[in-house]
């Protein structure tokens, strides 16, 4: 199985670990008198044995990631850690465009005016810097995912 095939497989494991987990909850308590659509017991034994499953996989990729290395010697641990990194960054850097860009909220002149204490243009052209390096990262991540053979 490749790494990508893997990752699939593992966001399929939390999917269905999250609609047992619902149809658990909605079995929760039930009018008196009533039995419950489902077997409560049942359902948390089938939560068990996706976790259980979910827990394998993880450390499969896990120990994948640690040994496969990209072309520039980064494991694809590290790899991963700095493409969490530059979408955080870049999240941070939209956030304070936005937020210093002026408005035109002023209805007469004795409103207060609120100027940026940032350049926008240069925190703009940071932030697309930092996305246009997530995304080669992203695409470089991504590639070898396929090449990569999870580790049993």
């Amino acid at each position: 199985m490749r790494l990508a095939e893997a990752l699939i497989e593992r966001k399929n494991i939390k999917d269905s670990i999250d609609n047992l987990r619902k149809r658990l909850e909605s079995v929760a308590k039930v009018q008196e008198g009533d039995a419950p659509a489902e077997n409560p017991k049942e359902l948390l034994e089938a939560i068990e044995a996706k976790l259980k499953e979910l827990e394998s996989i993880i450390v499969k990729i896990n120990k994948t990631n640690l040994s496969a290395s990209l072309q520039d010697g980064k494991t694809l641990m590290e790899a991963i850690a700095r493409r969490d990194i530059l979408a955080l960054k870049r999240s941070i850097l939209e956030s304070l465009a936005r937020e210093a860009t002026p408005s035109r909220d002023r209805f007469t002149r004795t409103e207060i005016k609120f100027v940026p204490t940032v350049n926008v243009g240069d925190i703009r052209k940071e932030a697309d810097r930092t996305a246009k390096e997530y995304r080669e990262l992203d695409a470089q991540i991504q590639a070898k995912n396929w090449e990569v053979k999870l580790i049993e």
